[in-house]
């Protein structure tokens, strides 16, 4: 009777996964659109810009309120271009007090027109976040609170820190990211294939995006996207740099659940991995997708 029972429950995994494969399939990659604004206001009119482009959602980067945007400098070298920023891991910081939480959170909920994925990512994995980790996880926890429609938990933070905020979204309905981002380079595709299938309990899809040091290194990505296509597993594979914009490009053949664009549209953006959210949909039509 248990044999029976347990070959009963893997037939129907089998029939529920390729359910989950083929709806991917049909509804394809939703696109969240990485907000670059560095105030409430920027974030506001950029996300307003991005639903009028055709975004299914906005990524929040919280941690990115806390950059001082500089003065734009005056380039000698080419016309046309007299404004020129400085890199953004030179900009300087606010302190952590600068910036109000709970009125900011509400404020941005307050604004946006589409579903959230909120972000608080830390320097260790490039993102800006001046305090220290248990100020930032309070930050995750308070957007919890406010009913986020996802939450980005980076599979870094500490075990039982990350099961609690874990609980308390699932407890509320909201959407998971568990993401990983490697500053220093790119692991091996079998790494990244381990990596997505083991962490699907973690959230509802598995993010990674890696540092591409050259073509052979963003081969990686399409290479696994191109292994887990059919693994019924959910995940967001991409990296910067060149040929970072590889596996955003051709997400919907690889089943991608979830691709990054931007709102970003300056000369050779594809040198950064990076893809304008128009010129993203505009490929995926030309290419039939």
């Amino acid at each position: 009777m248990s044999h029976l029972i347990d070959l009963i429950n893997r037939r129907w995994a089998v029939i529920v996964n390729e359910a989950i494969r083929v709806a991917r399939i049909m509804s394809g990659p939703q696109i969240c659109v990485s907000l670059d604004g560095t105030s409430l206001e920027s974030i506001t009119d950029e996300s307003a810009r991005a639903n009028l482009a055709g975004a299914d959602m906005v990524e929040v980067r919280f941690d990115r309120l806390y950059l001082i945007q500089p003065d734009p400098t005056i380039s000698e070298e080419e016309e046309g271009e007299p404004q020129k920023l400085p890199p953004e891991d030179e900009w300087a910081l606010k302190d952590v007090e600068e910036v109000e939480v709970e009125a900011s959170i509400k404020a941005l909920k307050k604004a946006l027109p589409l579903p959230v994925v909120f972000t608080v990512r830390p320097v260790s994995e490039g993102g800006f976040y001046p305090g220290i980790e248990s100020q930032r996880l309070a930050i995750l926890e308070a957007a919890i609170e406010s009913d986020v429609s996802w939450i980005d938990l980076e599979l870094s933070i500490e075990d039982d820190a990350r099961s609690s905020l874990m609980e308390k979204a699932t407890a509320k309905g909201i959407k998971i990211i568990a993401s990983k981002h490697d500053t220093n380079g790119m692991p091996t595709q079998q790494d990244i294939i381990d990596l997505v299938a083991e962490n699907q309990d973690k959230g509802e899809l598995v993010k990674f995006c890696g540092t591409s040091r050259d073509h052979g290194d963003a081969l990686q990505i399409v290479n696994a996207a191109e292994e887990l296509k059919d693994s019924g597993h959910g995940f967001s594979l991409m990296s910067l740099n060149n040929g970072g914009d590889w596996g955003r490009l051709h997400a919907p053949i690889f089943n991608q659940n979830l691709v990054y664009a931007t709102m970003q549209n300056e000369f050779r953006l594809s040198d950064k991995g990076l893809v304008n959210i128009r010129d993203l949909k505009e490929a995926w039509t030309l290419l039939e997708y």
